[in-house]
């Protein structure tokens, strides 16, 4: 059956089928419909930035083209890649590793060889033609050529020396040669490249938007024309054959089939499946809404990544559904706000967004000009939706890009409006940010449930991120890889990498060494208090992971933030029967100088911000030792940063507790002045507000 379609041209629809192939190149060249995001319709791009972007802000733009060019750029966390003068689109970034061009679904995704198939897909998914065709756009918007919009950019000052100044490419080219050379080596169906739906979706959407940003090039030919919707016409197809779907459960590879499909059945209605593709993604896409996404806004797999391009699928496709008239009901537009609000609520340090659970950093587009995706995306949801608590970072050019300069506007009146980020609870999904001023802690009482997908869940029940005075300190681990090196996969989404309690040496779910993405599931949590007010917040919490054990326990977590002294105070009660190895660890971000304070505490401290946190056991029983362990934290996929775990053990029966008490302590402050806090005088208590006076030595 492939075989036959392979070679078939795109099936027009009736009023297009009968045009010759230089009417139908003039009438894509000359169409006003349908509609893309305003910042892409070449009539207005840049127009909007000429004399309103600072020329730095245009070059950074513009200069990812010279390394594209010269087949060179980022892929993902692995850096600087060169993909050779001729690309292999089957070779693996990683490890040279051919894949192979049998039928796409008898490829094995995974070997013991440092292949990573993720790494694959992502050079695959042609994100970059979209950087390259953002260049063009502004090369064009700004000059005739390259040499002119270098003049201007070195007439306004910048340091040009590190570029050929006789580099004057055809970016246009370079496109069209791409994607004739990804097709000739990509025949339909056959290798690594289609085997996942999710993959010819997103590469679908980039096509679909690099194609948008070229149609006006004089290097778009007849032959070229005809040759990208027949790519276009085998992509929905093949999306269609192949849909990620089950009774059991969905994800986000299934909402990306979905989306790939309304994206073409938009953009493309001369192809003969379109309409078909546009109705049925539209009410499916609407569908997956109401299952993926809780009441309380969270994407339900439970990974705040994940979470971010659940709504980046959803936000792009709904305002493209805006674009062309496409009715989206009110209520469906309410529940993506709730998504934004659910991100929004994520710690913010510099640019970055907390985390929780995996990240394989996808995207809808390829990242722009160093701003965090989830900054840029932010910002736009705050102008989507008017709503000023959730700007992140100003004068992203993504928002010019999607919504027009008239969202300039509407971000600078934002800006102007007083308003303050308080504590919030996301019980479905089961996050806590307990939040004042300037401190975060984020409570993860997430737990696994029937209908949910589990696979990108980490071993993190009750455990806490804390960010403070613009730092981030106690982190969630990232992911690193998935497939490349399975110990890796399972060491950063295990117990010991994440700030929370282990038992034994045993993993609060099982994990087995061949499932990367599968765990047992016995880690069920139960919240049995919160409470929010404006002097304190509490949360307790209670996961059953280690009653698998043969002397069972329960791990029960309560979490009491003093806002006027600005200090948390956990207690940890270990319930059950027998003697047990304890653990308790805090794992601490990248870049930070962690060290002891005196034997049962530690500090860590921001070295470019200045702020430090302190964490102390608080009445340590005698036997409980303080290590610092070397870890990593990964902040993009296939990153690995060396990182410090302060880590608490002792060997002890249970019922048992420890307790801890965590004061920020802002660049400003003297430090022992600050831990004056925790002397106080209290009386007979063991929480904040009343606990027993400490001795640190002072």
């Amino acid at each position: 059956m492939l075989d036959d379609l392979r070679d078939q041209p795109a099936h027009l629809t009736a009023d297009f089928q009968g045009l010759s192939s230089a009417d139908l190149l003039n009438h894509f060249r000359t169409r006003t419909a349908p509609k893309f995001f305003t910042g892409f319709e070449t009539e207005n791009v840049w127009s909007l930035s000429t004399g309103r972007l600072p020329s730095p802000f245009l070059l950074l733009l513009v200069l990812p083209a010279q390394s594209i060019i010269e087949h060179r750029w980022q892929l993902l966390g692995f850096g600087e890649k060169d993909f050779g003068q001729t690309i292999n689109w089957h070779r693996d970034p990683l490890s040279g590793r051919i894949w192979p061009l049998d039928y796409h679904a008898d490829i094995p995704l995974w070997h013991n060889d440092g292949s990573d198939i993720r790494a694959l897909w992502e050079l695959n998914r042609l994100g970059h033609l979209v950087t390259l065709g953002r260049a063009y756009v502004v090369i064009r918007a700004n000059g005739r050529d390259w040499k002119e919009f270098a003049g201007m950019m070195k007439a306004d000052g910048l340091d040009w020396s590190e570029y050929d100044p006789e580099w004057n490419p055809d970016v246009d080219e370079e496109f069209f040669l791409q994607v004739e050379s990804w097709q000739k080596q990509n025949p339909l169906g056959r290798g690594a490249n289609w085997t996942c739906a999710m993959e010819v979706a997103l590469r679908s959407i980039n096509l679909l938007t690099a194609f948008r940003l070229f149609r006006s090039s004089p290097r778009l030919t007849e032959e070229r024309l005809l040759l990208l919707l027949q790519m276009f016409d085998q992509h929905g197809g093949h999306i269609q054959r192949n849909l990620e779907f089950s009774h059991v459960t969905t994800s986000n590879h299934y909402l990306s089939d979905v989306a790939g499909l309304l994206w073409l059945g938009i953009m493309l209605p001369e192809l003969n499946a379109a309409a078909e593709w546009r109705h049925w993604a539209l009410a499916e896409m609407l569908r997956e809404m109401d299952k993926q996404i809780l009441d309380d806004g969270a994407d339900y797999e439970g990974a705040t990544a994940y979470h971010r391009f659940v709504l980046e699928l959803f936000l792009y496709s709904f305002l493209l559904c805006r674009a062309n008239e496409i009715e989206i009901a009110e209520n469906y537009w309410n529940k993506l706000h709730a998504m934004f609000v659910y991100l929004g609520a994520m710690p913010r340090t510099g640019t970055k967004v907390g985390l929780i659970g995996d990240s394989d950093d996808s995207h809808v587009w390829p990242s722009q000009v160093g701003v965090g995706h989830e900054c840029n995306l932010l910002t736009m949801g705050a102008v989507v939706f008017a709503d000023p608590k959730l700007l992140c970072f100003s004068s992203t050019t993504e928002v010019l890009w999607v919504l027009g300069d008239e969202a300039r506007r509407e971000e600078a009146r934002l800006w102007a409006v007083t308003y303050k980020r308080g504590s919030r609870a996301f019980p479905n999904v089961g996050t806590y940010v307990l939040r004042h001023e300037e401190l975060d802690l984020v409570f993860n009482a997430s737990s696994p449930q029937t209908g949910r997908p589990t696979s990108h869940r980490h071993n993190d029940a009750l455990s806490v991120d804390i960010s403070a005075h613009g730092a981030a300190f106690i982190v969630d681990p990232g992911t690193y890889v998935y497939t490349a090196d399975l110990s890796e996969r399972h060491l950063f989404r295990s117990t010991a990498y994440h700030s929370t309690i282990q038992i034994d040496n045993e993993e609060q779910q099982t994990i087995r060494a061949d499932e990367p993405f599968k765990n047992g599931g016995e880690a069920k949590v139960r919240v049995l208090e919160w409470t929010s007010t404006k002097h304190r917040d509490r949360v307790i919490a209670e996961h059953t992971g280690y009653e698998r054990l043969r002397d069972p326990v329960t791990h029960r977590r309560t979490i009491t933030f003093n806002k006027l002294n600005r200090w948390w105070f956990i207690e940890d009660e270990l319930s059950g029967r027998g003697n047990h190895s304890i653990a308790a660890r805090f794992h601490f971000d990248a870049d930070l100088e962690v060290g002891l304070f005196d034997e049962q505490s530690i500090v860590a401290k921001d070295p470019l911000l200045g702020a430090r946190l302190f964490v102390c056991s608080w009445g340590a029983d005698e036997g409980l030792r303080l290590e610092l362990e070397p870890q990593f934290v990964s902040r993009k996929y296939g990153s690995k940063l060396p990182s410090t775990t302060a880590c608490w053990s002792i060997q002890a029966s249970v019922p048992y507790r420890l307790r801890w008490a965590i004061v920020a302590v802002h660049p400003k402050e003297d430090l022992a002045a600050r831990l004056n806090v925790l002397r106080a005088p209290k009386a007979n208590s063991q929480s904040p507000g009343d606990a027993k006076t400490l001795d640190f030595g002072l």
